[in-house]
């Protein structure tokens, strides 16, 4: 979940050049007169001047145009893109073999694949999450990074905050999948996207629980939807009791919770729903596929 190695040079190479510059016209760290000598301050300095940086964010503009260290095109278009900088509190909640996740504190929560440069976050943070700490997310080549510095706070959480993260985390990605590249911006939800993300999770379905009335009550059509999603919830629990019991190869439909058809095929039970459902009502069937018994 690194940043290729070539990748975490460059971005050495473009930040320290920023932030000292960022210094000079600020005049954060009056001491220093080089890169060499800002790049031997103490973390405590550095971070100063990257408050001053992100405060002040018009410097990378400036930077990008004076051109003080004579970098390349590409290489001012990535510090250009830094000002799509998230500067924000985050939970470093999972650790995914791509990235890690970073889930924000907003609500609708947001969850960030993000990269790491010279070391790995379990060498930062350690392996135990979640950990709750100050961060900036930065665009790189069409990926997310932080600047560097991860600032976290001296707190553990108990079995109901690591619930309600779960949980945030499910609707994070229901809503808005994992952002991996910044600048994101929200696109708006047709009402099917948004009634599927209100229904993605039993959190989300309390939470949302008036919305989902309203959006299906407006539209009939969503209905359909309605059944189709929560058909897959019941299906989850229907299928690990049949599992258990033995029953394989088998195929069933879910209306309202209930399992009201069942046969050997799919169109053995789609032949049933047609007998005994009503035509306005066989739209809600969800059917499901047992494939084989659990073990043990």
């Amino acid at each position: 979940m690194k940043l290729p190695e070539e990748d975490t040079e460059l971005f050495y190479k473009l930040h320290p050049a920023l932030l000292f510059y960022t210094s000079q016209r600020k005049g954060v760290v009056r001491s220093i007169t080089t890169l060499e000598e800002f790049m031997q301050l103490p973390i405590e300095e550095k971070n100063k001047v990257r408050e001053a940086l992100y405060k002040y964010p018009e410097l990378i503009d400036s930077f990008v145009k004076e051109n003080p260290f004579n970098f390349s095109q590409d290489e001012l278009e990535i510090v250009r893109s830094w000002k799509n900088f998230i500067k924000d509190e985050f939970y470093l909640f999972r650790y995914l073999k791509k990235y890690a996740i970073f889930l924000d504190d907003n609500s609708p929560p947001k969850a960030y694949g993000v990269l790491a440069l010279k070391s790995d976050f379990q060498e930062i943070v350690g392996p135990w999450l979640p950990v709750f700490l100050k961060a900036v997310l930065l665009p790189f080549k069409g990926r997310i990074i932080y600047d560097g510095i991860l600032i976290p706070y001296p707190v553990t959480f108990g079995p109901g905050i690591r619930r309600n993260l779960k949980e945030a985390y499910q609707e994070a990605k229901a809503r808005f999948g994992i952002i991996t590249a910044l600048p994101w911006e929200e696109k708006e939800e047709s009402d099917v996207e948004r009634l599927k993300s209100y229904l993605s999770s039993e959190a989300t379905r309390e939470k949302y629980y008036e919305e989902i009335e309203e959006l299906i009550t407006k539209d009939s059509r969503l209905l359909t939807v309605y059944h189709q999603e929560m058909g897959k919830v019941h299906a989850r629990t229907y299928g690990r009791r049949l599992s258990k019991i033995g029953l394989r190869n088998a195929w069933f439909a879910i209306i309202e919770g209930e399992i009201v058809a069942s046969g050997s095929t799919n169109e053995e039970v789609k032949q049933i729903l047609n007998k005994i459902i009503p035509a306005e009502k066989r739209n809600f069937a969800y059917v499901f596929h047992l494939k084989g018994a659990v073990k043990g």
